[in-house]
C-alpha cells in the first residue's frame, strides 16, 4: 500500500517534491491511482510556461492531507497511489509527444489504474484520449473550461491547445452523445464559434447559463448526459475565474469561484470515470501561488473521488458476503 509521507513526523520542506508527498515510483503494482505529469506547452497560442505546471502543482500539494473532511473519507484507507513522475515530452514536436503519452499511459490503463494527469497545455488531452479510447473505446467527455477547444486550426495548424476536441471527434475518440462541456465564456469571433461545438454533438453549458440555472442543475445535467458510460474528466484551470486562478495562459473574466469549482468536482461522484487531467497551470503568472493552491486541491478532490468509488465497491462486496453468510 503506497501512501504519503506523514508530515506530522517529517517536515514538508524535506525531501523531493512529489504530489501529496507520495512515493515517486514508476510502478503499476499494488496501486489504484497514479499522478503523472505531462509538461508540454509548445502548442499554446498566447502565453507559454505550462511546462512548469506539473511541478508547480506538486510543490504546493505537499500541504495536502489524506483525510477529506467534507467527503468524510481518508483516501488511503481505500486507495494506494504513487507519483508516477512525468511522461517524457518532445518540445516542439506534438506528434511524437502524443506517441509518448499513449505509450506512457498504456501500461497504466491495461491494469485499470486511474491516472490523474497534470499538464501542460490543453493539447495533451488529445494524446490522453487516444490512450483511453484504445482501452475503453470512445469515452464520454466531461470538460470544465472557459473555452470549448473545438477550433479547426490556429495559424493553419491543426494540433494546438485550442483544437484537441475537434480532432478527438474526427478520430472517433469521444462519445459525443454522452459528452458535455461546462463553463464556456469570453469573447468570440462570431456566433458560429459556439454553434459549431454544438453541431459536433456536444451539450454545452456556458458560464452565463451556469449562473442562471445554478450548480445543482448543472451537475444534474452532467450526470444525465454521461449516464453509466466510461468517462474522461478534463479540467482546464481557466474554468476558474482569474481572481482565484491567475496563473493560466488564456484567462477569461466571470469564471467559476473556487468554491463552485471544487463542488463541481465533488459532484462527479457516481460517474463511471476512468481518468482525469488538469491542464493550463502557468507558474510565471501565479501571484502568491493561488493557482497552485486551486489546482492541487482540485487534483486532491479527483483522488478523493477514486477513494469514494473504491469505498462503495468494498461496501458492496462486504454486503454480498454478509448476505451469503446469513443464508448459510
Amino acid at each position: 500500500m503506497y501512501q504519503p509521507k506523514d508530515s506530522s513526523l517529517s517536515p514538508r520542506f524535506c525531501g523531493v517534491r512529489t504530489f501529496m508527498r507520495l512515493e515517486q515510483i514508476t510502478t503499476t503494482d499494488n496501486v489504484d491511482f497514479v499522478v503523472a505529469g505531462v509538461p508540454f506547452d509548445t502548442a499554446a497560442s498566447y502565453r507559454t510556461g505550462q511546462r512548469g505546471g506539473p511541478q508547480h502543482i506538486r510543490n504546493f500539494s505537499v500541504l495536502l492531507r489524506p483525510y477529506n473532511p467534507d467527503q468524510d473519507i481518508n483516501i488511503f484507507d481505500y486507495c494506494s497511489g504513487v507519483d508516477y513522475g512525468d511522461i517524457d515530452v518532445i518540445p516542439g514536436n506534438i506528434h511524437r509527444t502524443y506517441e509518448n503519452i499513449q505509450n506512457g499511459l498504456r501500461p497504466i490503463l491495461e491494469r485499470e489504474i486511474t491516472p490523474v494527469i497534470l499538464g501542460g497545455d490543453h493539447s495533451i488531452t488529445l494524446g490522453n484520449l487516444r490512450a483511453f479510447a484504445e482501452k475503453y473505446g470512445p469515452v464520454a467527455l466531461v470538460l470544465f473550461d472557459a473555452h470549448a477547444d473545438t477550433w479547426d486550426n490556429y495559424y493553419g495548424e491543426k494540433y494546438m491547445h485550442g483544437t484537441p476536441f475537434r480532432r478527438a471527434v474526427e478520430e472517433g475518440l469521444i462519445d459525443v452523445e454522452h459528452s458535455i462541456m461546462v463553463g464556456m465564456r469570453g469573447s468570440l469571433y462570431g456566433p458560429n464559434d459556439m454553434n459549431e461545438t454544438r453541431e459536433l454533438g456536444f451539450e454545452v453549458i456556458t458560464m452565463s447559463e451556469f449562473r442562471k440555472i445554478g450548480l445543482d442543475e448543472v451537475m444534474k445535467r452532467v450526470h444525465n448526459r454521461v449516464g453509466s458510460h466510461p468517462a474522461f474528466i478534463s479540467f482546464d484551470i481557466d474554468f476558474v475565474d482569474p481572481s482565484f486562478a491567475p496563473g493560466t495562459g488564456t484567462p477569461e473574466v466571470c469564471g467559476a469561484t473556487n468554491v463552485d469549482a471544487i463542488e463541481c468536482v465533488r459532484r462527479l461522484h457516481g460517474l463511471n470515470f476512468k481518468g482525469f487531467d488538469l491542464v493550463e497551470v502557468l507558474p510565471p503568472y501565479d501571484s502568491g501561488e493561488v493557482t497552485a493552491v486551486m489546482a492541487a486541491n482540485i487534483a486532491h478532490e479527483m483522488i478523493t473521488l477514486i477513494a469514494l468509488k473504491k469505498q462503495k465497491e468494498q461496501e458492496k462486496v462486504k454486503k454480498k458476503d454478509e448476505t451469503i453468510t446469513a443464508a448459510e
